[in-house]
């Protein structure tokens, strides 16, 4: 049975998404290194260095974000994006029942 939505434009959109994340690793990789300097300013509170952990583990989960992505890629059902760019070629087709 045939999908009723478009894995090609699914597609795109994870390309476009994945290029965004791209893009903002490196703001993030520089977050991260900048909050593990924070924590070795010297007698910081447990309680400071406590919420400093936390973001620390919330900037690392773009990795999450990656997985995500992929895992999107890998819900289109095998052979979809072509069988639909191929219907494409030829343009749309009303059916006549």
């Amino acid at each position: 049975m045939p999908i009723r939505w478009s894995a090609v434009k699914v597609s795109q959109a994870m390309d476009e998404v994945e290029a965004q994340v791209r893009l903002a690793e490196s703001f993030f990789a520089e977050a991260l290194a900048k909050t593990k300097e924070a924590r070795k300013i010297s007698n910081l509170a447990g309680y400071m260095d406590d919420r400093l952990v936390g973001l620390i583990s919330e900037i690392e989960r773009l990795d999450r974000v990656k997985g995500r992505i992929e895992s999107v890629r890998k819900a289109i059902p095998d052979g979809a994006i072509e069988a639909e760019r191929e219907s494409l070629k030829y343009g749309s087709q009303q059916s006549m029942m």
